[in-house]
């Protein structure tokens, strides 16, 4: 080190915890708050402590777009986020590391490009208006179960080529009991034993069990029933592949894959939806704006692929919906080599967390930021916006690889229905953030049919 760079700090300054417990029952009792006014009091890299595990916290988009981007090699995500998510994924793209997640995601990139995504919309249409056919002008409606169910069938229909409305209920179902553990396994300061027979344990078996069925029967089908040759949907590309020695890709690996595809190519576009109609609902102008843009450009026809250039506002209102309310409201590294990051020396093994939900609402970046407002969404703001002071997707070689899937999904989604329904939720908003920011409870909303 030369004389000229200063010594690394050891530790960030941070809030002081109760003995043994550490930041945890203040952490519990209000997460989202406890984090934003961490950022806020001890500014852009500060320390705490939750059940037992040092956290560095990173509030500076600079800082984000180091341990994400530039030193992205040093980063792993770790074994809390391991022990939470491999048990159902397996080796899947969420969980895999190093080359062999290079060549999973190198794998399955075709099945996201443009021209697949034109394809996919004709699905992602009529699937929503399906769903809508269901709807009664004036009844109560659960949106996330909604759109919840709605996602699910859309990622089993375009990345599969499978039809699941028979099988819906408890693949959903399935899904859901998944995630519940894996953010209950998450948040616990000690790990409970998979092998007790309790309830919750219980549940995540036969729900496993559930979803390992359904991928082994799809992938059953496409052996059995389809030319898989020159296809780019997920299974077929899956299914092609042999590695340099001619050899396929292990059954089980493929049924990880597809686990995993199902799982994050539903939650949280279907988040993303049920967020931005309820805000929507609770911001009328915003509301007006949209239906005076959707009768204008579309005039009465179906929301296409060639329609979304024109739909601006449509794209301002599920940016501003994310921004607002992220669903993927945190990501959180472990360091695999020492670094420094703001000054701070960050060692080998230590828990790095940085939080789309506080940087998605600092003030020096928003003016307002609590407010929704679709129509700071300018060219000129985002050309002047730091890269990571909004990453909804994440950022990095390991960004989402179905960024452009989810928005085309969420503004088509959106589209569908704003262009014949209006929402009035029922209740505010509560949260559960955990791998997700999950709601806590249902999300009831007032559906009516708008007079055009």
């Amino acid at each position: 080190m030369s004389e000229s760079t200063p010594t690394p700090r050891e530790d960030p300054p941070g809030p002081s915890g109760a003995p043994f417990v550490e930041n945890t029952f203040q952490y519990a009792a209000r997460p989202l708050s406890f984090m934003t006014d961490v950022a806020r009091e001890y500014g852009p890299v500060s320390q705490y402590e939750l059940g037992g595990i040092s956290f560095y916290q990173l509030s500076d988009p600079e800082l984000v777009e180091h341990v994400l981007v530039q030193a992205n090699q040093k980063y792993i995500k770790g074994e809390r986020f391991q022990a939470s998510l491999r048990p159902p994924l397996g080796d899947g793209l969420l969980t895999s590391e190093g080359e062999f997640w290079r060549q999973q995601r190198h794998l399955m990139q075709p099945a996201f490009l443009p021209q697949m995504l034109q394809r996919y919309s004709e699905v992602m249409v009529e699937y929503t208006e399906r769903m809508l056919s269901s709807w009664e002008d004036g009844e109560t409606r659960d949106i996330h179960e909604d759109m919840m169910t709605l996602t699910v069938e859309i990622a089993a229909k375009t990345l599969f080529d499978v039809d699941i409305r028979e099988a819906e209920s408890a693949v959903s179902e399935a899904l859901e009991t998944v995630m519940d553990f894996s953010s209950t396994t998450m948040r616990r300061p000690v790990e409970v034993p998979r092998w007790l027979p309790t309830p919750l344990n219980r549940r995540y078996k036969d729900a496993l069990a559930d979803l390992q069925e359904i991928a082994d029967r799809i992938i059953h089908e496409y052996r059995n029933e389809k030319s898989h040759e020159g296809a780019n949907d997920i299974v077929s590309l899956l299914l092609s592949f042999r590695d340099e020695n001619g050899d396929p890709l292990p059954e089980a690996q493929i049924r990880d894959e597809l686990i995993t595809i199902l799982l994050a190519g539903h939650e949280t576009t279907a988040l993303a939806l049920t967020y931005t109609l309820h805000l929507l609902g609770r911001n009328p102008e915003q509301e007006a704006t949209l239906h005076e843009e959707l009768d204008t450009v579309l005039a009465g026809e179906r929301p296409t692929f060639a329609s979304l250039d024109d739909l601006t506002y449509t794209e301002q209102v599920v940016k501003e919906g994310m921004r607002v309310y992220p669903p993927v409201w945190q990501l959180i590294r472990e360091a695999a080599e020492d670094d420094v990051v703001g000054g701070y020396r960050i060692p080998k093994g230590q828990t790095v967390a940085v939080q789309q939900w506080v940087l998605h609402r600092d003030p020096r970046f928003y003016d307002d930021p609590e407010k929704f407002n679709p129509s700071r969404w300018t060219t000129e703001f985002e050309k002047d916006l730091p890269s990571y002071a909004y990453f909804p997707f994440g950022g990095g070689p390991r960004r989402c690889i179905g960024d452009r899937f989810a928005m085309m999904e969420a503004r088509l989604v959106l589209a569908t229905v704003a262009q014949e329904w209006t929402v009035e939720p029922s209740h505010d908003l509560s949260f559960d953030p955990s791998i997700t920011l999950r709601p806590d409870g249902s999300v009831e909303m007032v559906v009516r049919r708008r007079e055009n």
